[in-house]
């Protein structure tokens, strides 16, 4: 199984970096470029979440991602050190509203949940774990 991992801190200076690896993993395994912009925009949904909301002001910490090729899907593991946030609890955003009516909060999370074909969570001791997953063809 091919696997690449990276740790960030908690920057948004940081986050083209995952961005800079997943194409670099595609790239290693030759997989389909279509399926790659919609997790890029799921990745960029998580950790800009994670950044903005998952941590004290100040506080520093950790963003581990990990890119792993299984038998027909692209497996991206995030972990970090954030305060508790199961996206999987998050309620559907309502996207038939007009934006000017729609509440702040809850699209990043529906753009992630319809840009991968699988989503999972679970706390891992102080560590909150997602796992995404994107079928290659």
């Amino acid at each position: 199984m091919e696997l690449l991992e990276l740790t960030l801190h908690n920057l948004s200076s940081d986050v083209p970096l995952a961005h800079q690896a997943l194409d670099q993993f595609s790239t290693q395994n030759s997989l389909p470029i279509p399926d790659l912009a919609k997790l890029h925009v799921a990745i960029e949904e998580i950790l800009t979440n994670i950044i903005s909301y998952g941590y004290d002001p100040g506080h520093s910490g950790t963003i581990r991602i990990r890119f792993a090729l299984e038998s027909s899907a692209l497996r991206v593991e995030v972990e970090d050190d954030a305060r508790p946030f199961n996206p999987m609890n998050a309620p559907e955003a309502d996207i038939s509203l007009p934006l000017d009516q729609k509440p702040i909060g809850g699209l990043g999370v529906h753009l992630i949940r319809n840009n991968v074909d699988s989503l999972s969570y679970r706390r891992a001791g102080k560590r909150n774990v997602l796992v995404l997953i994107k079928r290659l063809p």
